[in-house]
């Protein structure tokens, strides 16, 4: 079987964070976030019947702009939740894209993974 994480850097980052599907919406401890996705701590009030359904994950950024992505649930173990990235917009992209970069301080690293996503 073919390992996407591999593929894409996590970077840690502590960031209010909320799961949002349909009226509903709980925030979330920010572990890590990378292009494929993002992992979270499993809210204490956290209902597994959503889990199927698709989410909308907000990252609010400290310049007031945010990272929002649609999510599917990619597994849950430990605690954790690992939702994996369905769709993106444009301004979350370019956020997103900054934060890694810096993060990574290698613009080669990041435009290899950039091209691994598309």
């Amino acid at each position: 079987m073919h390992d996407d994480r591999r593929q894409f850097s996590r970077i840690p980052f502590d960031a209010h964070t909320m799961l949002q599907q349909d009226g509903w919406c709980v925030a979330a401890q920010l572990i890590d976030i990378s292009l494929r996705g993002l992992l979270v701590m499993q809210p204490d009030n956290w209902d597994a019947t959503r889990a199927s359904a698709p989410f909308i994950a907000i990252v609010e950024l400290s310049e007031g702009s945010q990272i929002r992505m649609e999510v599917t649930l990619a597994h849950a173990e430990e605690g954790l939740l690992g939702f994996q990235c369905e769709h993106i917009d444009l301004d979350s992209i370019s956020h997103l894209r900054r934060l890694i970069a810096l993060n990574l301080g290698d613009e080669a690293l990041l435009e290899r993974e950039l091209g691994a996503l598309l």
